[in-house]
């Protein structure tokens, strides 16, 4: 008989199967180089000259995107020390809407930094305390770079809104801001209410038709319906709209029931009973003077047939005119009712937001506070599709729309992203708000703190001094990678960039166009100070998160083995 040793410690606790890491071999430095890995995947897009990444997700859907939030969202990261990064960087997209990439690829660096600390014989908790004192101190230097008056801004000047969002855009579509940020910030304007306090970025839509280029882009101020008119009624203006949940058809009893028929006649009459209710009803949505109906599902058959053939008493009296005269009947045919679907409950709340409408549960009358307006409803045709543009010009209006054209859906996705980043850049920056306040660009507000942390960590005397530099260091990684994906000598320009801000000279930065460091004030190129605020702070919680773990404890997964999924089939 063989005697087995009874299994003792974390085996002895836990079930067969589990996996138990623990030391800084094992824990820390194998999950610091996790975090590298997808630091260096995200690094060489940043910047206006960053490489695009081509990802293709569990579904086999393709993204060609430089978008560091699009890039991880779709990989699917597994290893859980380099999620809380993936997280850094969602909850910097969400908060603010741009820095993700920054965001992923300092916390990577100040990893890659504290791996050099700990094999040199620095502990991690001295390393943490380090990482803290740097961060407090860079957000004060942070303050101080602010630029003068840059709190108090305008949210209707169109040259104030673009300087704020030329950063974000460039980082996107490098060459394209001049044309994009024009766009972007006067649909910004026309949706900004008289509080400036209450923008809301959902009021700022994309429709993206594929053809034509990017200087064919429009904005219409209303919204782009990405589908036809339901019958044959195609443009109307000047009209009052009904808006309706449900859908336009008969409706079905709950209960069943039989009916007993003994002539044609009784067949007939109970067909005529059915068509009769169903006009009574297109009859008096007719009589409020709603010249529009926007249905929320189904339209019916033979409700469609009514509303293209009832009219109100004053057309009904224009028909009597029109039989006696020889007056053209286009007349008459613009007076009848046009029908718009729109089966997303959310584009039917903008579309109400829109026009000033109420959407109504159930088929009827509706009283004339629930009616809506618009200047004008037509189907054209963009890039060979059929759109419905609602246009509310006259009569103000809440929702702007960005027409975005390209040639391929790839370009599209990234010009939205590009849109999409922008908004909440303008959002930041309501009276009211800290967000307005702009700070140097072009590596030119990473230099300085790197600077000025190397000084502080001087005046430091603890083994923490040796954390403070290193976290100084990090900041050269942003200057560095600028000029690798320019193309430049990245030692040539940051050791310039040092020299420069030794002197004094502050706002010195990458001229990427003519590859030497310039004054980027003469440049306009600012980027958002509450921008560079979140993405170090977020970074740096995220790096101690990492730091702060020494051991990993998984167990043993619930299930058996997992059958493989079909080709396009999602987990759920």
């Amino acid at each position: 008989m063989v005697y087995q040793m009874p299994p003792y410690g974390v085996q002895a606790m836990l079930k067969e199967g589990h996996k138990h890491l623990s030391g800084l071999d094992e824990a820390v430095l194998k999950n610091i180089d996790a975090c590298k890995q997808l630091s260096a995947i995200t690094r060489t897009s940043l910047g206006p000259n960053g490489m695009n990444k081509m990802v293709i997700n569990h579904l086999d859907k393709l993204f060609v995107t430089n978008d560091a939030a699009t890039i991880v969202n779709e990989l699917e990261v597994q290893h859980p020390a380099a999620k809380i990064l993936v997280l850094a960087g969602k909850a910097q997209q969400e908060e603010i809407g741009d820095g993700a990439n920054l965001t992923i690829s300092f916390a990577g660096e100040l990893l890659q930094n504290a791996e050099e600390l700990i094999r040199m014989g620095l502990h991690p908790s001295e390393i943490i305390i380090g990482y803290t004192k740097a961060i407090d101190k860079a957000v004060q230097i942070l303050d101080e770079l602010v630029e003068k008056d840059s709190a108090i801004m305008d949210c209707r000047n169109k040259d104030e809104v673009i300087k704020r969002m030329k950063a974000a855009v460039a980082s996107k579509q490098f060459g394209q801001e001049d044309i994009l940020c024009p766009l972007i910030a006067e649909a910004c304007i026309q949706v900004c209410p008289k509080n400036p306090a209450n923008f809301n970025v959902d009021n700022i839509r994309v429709a993206k038709l594929l053809g034509g280029g990017l200087h064919n882009c429009t904005i219409v101020r209303g919204m782009v319906l990405k589908s036809d008119a339901v019958g044959t009624i195609k443009r109307v203006e000047k009209a009052k709209v009904a808006v309706f949940a449900g859908g336009i058809d008969t409706s079905a009893t709950e209960t069943k029931g039989t009916v007993l028929i003994h002539s044609a006649n009784q067949l007939e009459n109970y067909a005529k009973t059915e068509e009769a209710k169903v006009e009574e009803l297109i009859k008096a949505v007719a009589d409020s003077g709603a010249r529009i109906i926007v249905s929320g599902a189904a339209v019916g058959e033979m409700a469609l047939h009514f509303y293209e053939v009832t009219t109100s008493p004053s057309i009904k009296f224009a028909l009597v005119q029109l039989l006696k005269s020889d007056i053209d009947f286009f007349f008459l045919f613009s007076r009848w009712l046009m029908v718009l679907k729109i089966s997303s409950k959310f584009e039917l709340r903008r579309f109400c937001r829109t026009t000033g409408a109420v959407a109504l549960l159930k088929l009827g009358p509706p009283n004339q506070d629930d009616l809506g307006y618009v200047d004008s409803v037509s189907v054209e045709e963009i890039g060979g599709v059929r759109v419905t543009v609602v246009r509310n010009e006259e009569g103000g209006n809440s929702v702007a729309t960005v027409v975005l054209r390209g040639s391929t859906e790839s370009i599209l996705d990234d010009l939205e992203r590009a849109v999409d980043d922008a908004n909440p850049d303008i959002a930041l920056c309501v009276p009211g708000n800290v967000g307005s306040r702009i700070v140097p660009g072009a590596a030119a507000t990473e230099i300085e703190l790197a600077r000025r942390l190397k000084e502080f960590s001087f005046k430091e005397t603890g083994l923490d001094q040796y954390a403070i530099a290193k976290f100084a260091e990090s900041f050269e990684m942003v200057p560095k990678t600028l000029a690798e994906n320019a193309g430049l000598n990245a030692m040539e320009i940051i050791s310039s960039l040092y020299a420069e801000h030794a002197a004094g000279n502050t706002k010195v930065g990458i001229d990427l166009e003519e590859g030497a460091c310039k004054d980027i004030s003469t440049k306009n190129i600012w980027d958002l100070h509450v921008t560079k605020l979140f993405a170090l702070k977020y970074a740096a919680d995220a790096a101690c998160t990492v730091l702060r773990v020494d051991q990993i404890i998984m167990a043993k997964p619930a299930g058996g083995p997992r059958r493989e999924q079909p080709a396009g089939a999602d987990e759920d």
